[in-house]
């Protein structure tokens, strides 16, 4: 069974910095992404970054950040812990939101901001950015 667990939420004031973290377990496939998404009140949930995973190690040739973050947000993959980090830089109040870590099999370039393409989820973890 999958299981996706985030850690490193919390509280933070503008222009700080928080890490994410989602370890992963229970994969049978050696390909697949990792994403993480993002959800405010009363907002859709947002792709925010994917890092895809090829025979367990990760692979950035096709990573994506959202327009929003890039330059402020940073993806890194550790294939020993299996784990995918988020670190977050130059944090706005509108970062605040519900961040999610998910796992897909067939995500795609074309899909992989897309949370219908993804599969397994984490039970989530609040940042919040105060101004």
């Amino acid at each position: 069974q999958v299981q996706l667990v985030e850690s490193g939420g919390g509280l933070v004031q503008t222009g700080g910095s928080l890490r994410l973290s989602c370890a992963a377990s229970g994969f049978t496939s050696d390909r697949y992404h990792i994403g993480w998404f993002r959800q405010a009140p009363g907002k859709e949930r947002e792709g925010v970054a994917s890092l895809e995973i090829r025979d367990g190690m990760p692979y950035y040739g096709t990573v994506y950040y959202a327009d929003s973050v890039k330059g402020r947000f940073l993806l890194s993959g550790d294939s020993a812990k299996n784990t995918v980090s988020l670190q977050m830089s130059g944090l706005k109040p509108e970062d605040t939101a519900v961040y999610f870590c998910a796992a897909g099999r067939l995500v795609t370039i074309v899909t992989q901001a897309d949370p219908l393409a993804y599969d397994f989820w984490g039970q989530g973890t609040q940042v919040t950015v105060s101004s």
